[in-house]
């Protein structure tokens, strides 16, 4: 079974025949202008959606659905992810990105190159990802994603470099 990934969230009704208002990252418009089905995990239950319309307005995408023909349908799936395949969604990433997701299991290095720990898993802050980050000794240490102090990423290679910053991983 292919593994599913969040791309946005039904929010609201948009209008009176069904059309859906979603949420989704800031830049990632061109991910949802070639959809044709979406997945939502209803009670227990995923239920494909079939795309008949998307058009942008403001920071919303706002979705008709081929299942869904009135707000009292739209109520039903109001606050549920919508979800596409793993697959589906790296075939829209350009070639410096990459999936949040693909970065555990990383080695990660000093500036010099030498093994400082693994990535086991990334969580959030609200401002931004934090690496957690198991070295040898099976000690975690918390490390704040950002350029400055993750300047360098290979998902290819596995792995990415971090800055020395005294007491970050000792």
């Amino acid at each position: 079974m292919s593994e599913f990934i969040s791309i946005g969230k039904i929010l609201n009704f948009h209008g009176i025949k069904g059309e859906v208002k979603i949420g989704f990252s800031k830049g990632k418009e061109a991910l949802f202008q070639n959809l044709k089905q979406v997945i939502v995990f209803k009670n227990n239950i995923n239920v494909i959606l079939n795309i008949e319309s998307v058009r942008f307005h403001k920071q919303f995408a706002l979705i008709k659905f081929k299942e869904i023909n009135s707000i009292n349908e739209v109520e039903e799936i109001k606050g549920l992810d919508i979800k596409i395949s793993k697959n589906e969604v790296e075939k829209n990433l350009s070639e410096d990105e990459f999936l949040v997701s693909d970065l555990i299991n990383l080695n990660v290095l000093n500036k010099d190159g030498e093994k400082i720990g693994l990535i086991k898993n990334i969580g959030t802050n609200g401002a931004s990802e934090i690496l957690e980050i198991q070295d040898a000794n099976q000690k975690m240490h918390l490390v704040p994603f950002v350029k400055d102090l993750v300047p360098v990423i290979d998902i290819k290679k596995q792995y990415i470099v971090i800055n020395d910053i005294e007491g970050l991983i000792e």
